[in-house]
């Protein structure tokens, strides 16, 4: 049995998601807001927005879903990695 394998990564695409719950909820959420709602520091919200790389726990993206009341699919997404 053979598994398909393509050069993939899970990204997450917390802006996105930020402005998915402002279009759902109409409140503008800063990182700020979401810290506190999280008890995720800003520098860690910014980081995990800004880095394709960042690797964050499970229990962080959880607790990310939970506060922008989402599932992992509006949160997460598979995208291709550039091989040299």
């Amino acid at each position: 049995c053979k598994l398909y394998c393509q050069y993939n990564m899970l990204r997450i695409f917390l802006k996105e998601a930020m402005h998915d719950f402002e279009r759902r909820s109409g409140c503008k959420l800063t990182y700020e807001q979401l810290a506190a709602a999280t008890g995720l520091s800003v520098s860690t919200l910014q980081s995990i927005a800004s880095r394709a790389a960042y690797n964050p726990r499970l229990s962080t993206i959880s607790t990310l879903c939970e506060a922008l009341d989402c599932g992992p699919e509006i949160l997460l997404r598979r995208t291709p990695i550039k091989v040299k």
